[in-house]
């Protein structure tokens, strides 16, 4: 590992793409601590505390914000708009001709999807800001206040039509601007832009979790919170690598003297083929109740409950405290669920089967056409359900224990442990690669061996 860290900087034109990356990088770092013009600074103080405190739907949101969200900074949106538009225009790819066109046209058709997804990003960013301004106004929006919480926050003091405008103009702003930097790093650093901004902003919160631990469990407890987590690493780690590799054999064909063809691939088959999408969704699905019932009447008075109060206690109760069987249940199979859907876009077993038959090939024992189309579907099918229970036990098995492990008033800031090394492993792995592609270009041992 030390040899291979010494390559990668011996090599001027790698050094120079993995000192350009970390420095945006840090610049992305340091503006998750600019707060937004308009903001009060108190409000905010007191927002993070509670969020730290109840976790739930704002939990979630500031995890892909590195924390930017709970400042109310200039990168309060994170690259979460991006990654709603990338994934929009995956499905729209599937329902819509000329998007699926575009998929199909190579550089020039990426080019298009590129743009269409640019402002999409912005147009969600739009409206994503202007929703927080609404929300983070009188009572902060249910994230850590309203019926359960009896805390009223204003974040935004002065409510004005200039004012609101400015604070959806800077958020927007930012969002592209980080949109801009993950395109930079794409091209002009290594690895994957918007990966390596998401995985920034994930592990910036693992050290304040392993604090947390170390101040409720101890140095014991912290010990074997590392060792647990070690495992899932390494478990991680072999899911992610690991994929089934189907055998397809093309037949040889023989034009004048020369014979062509006869050559034997594989398709690579990811037993995790959908990635972290599926929690995304399932957390999305999840704390839309949370967001909802924000609206709702309260007066705060335990003596006398709203309908909207009784709404909110029910939510809290099964759908934000992370060790309810209902909480483990539901999100399990949220995760499940949206595993195969997304996998279902990703990979059409219909369209593999026809370019193998037009190409020429076959799967041994297998015949061409209906067939193969089916032998895939179910191969597929077999190893999505793997996938996802994996992917659904790192999401909760991390979460449950630690509920178990810290205090009730601290288990909101460590209750996406697992999604975050989940994640980190992922952009991790994606990102050595192509710094092993780098070094073996020139001769040079890399980091996978």
């Amino acid at each position: 590992m030390a040899a291979s860290i010494l390559n990668m900087f011996r090599v001027e034109d790698l050094r120079n793409k993995v000192l350009f990356t970390l420095g945006m990088l840090a610049i992305y770092r340091v503006g998750c601590f600019v707060p937004a013009p308009g903001i009060d600074i108190d409000a905010i103080q007191l927002l993070k505390e509670t969020t730290d405190e109840n976790g739930g739907a704002l939990a979630f949101l500031r995890l892909f914000s590195g924390g930017a969200l709970t400042q109310f900074a200039i990168f309060a949106l994170g690259i979460m708009p991006y990654i709603t538009a990338s994934i929009i225009m995956q499905i729209l790819g599937v329902v819509i001709p000329r998007v699926e066109q575009w998929q199909q046209m190579g550089a020039v058709g990426q080019r298009k999807i590129t743009q269409a997804t640019r402002y999409l990003t912005i147009g969600i960013a739009l409206i994503q800001s202007t929703a927080f301004a609404f929300l983070f106004h009188n009572g902060g929006g249910g994230f850590g206040s309203g019926p359960s919480s009896g805390t009223q926050l204003d974040l935004l003091p002065n409510f004005t039509a200039p004012r609101v405008a400015l604070v959806v103009l800077t958020l927007t702003a930012g969002t592209a601007l980080l949109m801009w930097m993950g395109e930079l790093i794409s091209q002009k650093g290594i690895g994957n832009g918007m990966s390596l901004i998401i995985f920034a902003s994930v592990v910036s919160s693992l050290p304040n979790q392993g604090a947390l631990v170390k101040t409720d469990a101890g140095m014991g407890g912290l010990i074997g919170v590392i060792l647990l987590f070690t495992a899932l690493l390494v478990g991680i780690v072999f899911v992610e690598q690991g994929q089934r590799r189907i055998p397809v054999q093309f037949a040889k064909r023989v034009v004048g003297r020369k014979q062509y063809g006869g050559q034997s691939t594989y398709i690579p088959l990811k037993v995790n083929q959908s990635g972290v999408i599926p929690i995304i969704f399932a957390s999305s699905v999840l704390y839309l109740p949370q967001l909802l019932v924000s609206v709702l009447p309260s007066d705060n008075d335990p003596a006398n409950k709203t309908w909207g109060e009784s709404v909110q206690s029910w939510i809290d109760s099964n759908l934000v405290v992370s060790d309810s069987p209902f909480y483990l249940l539901f999100f399990g199979l949220l995760i499940v669920g949206f595993s195969y859907f997304y996998t279902a876009i990703t990979f059409d077993p219909v369209k593999q089967a026809d370019n193998i038959r037009k190409q020429g090939g076959f799967i041994p024992g297998i015949r061409p056409g209906p067939q193969t189309e089916r032998y895939l579907s179910r191969i597929l099918n077999r190893i999505t359900l793997a996938g996802a229970i994996f992917i659904a036990l790192v999401a909760l098995a991390p979460t449950f224990i630690l509920a178990k492990v810290l205090d009730q008033g601290n288990v909101g800031q460590v209750s996406f442990a697992g999604i975050s090394i989940l994640i980190a492993v992922g952009v991790a792995l994606e990102t050595m690669k192509q710094i092993d592609s780098q070094l073996m270009m020139r001769n040079y041992e890399g980091f996978l061996k």
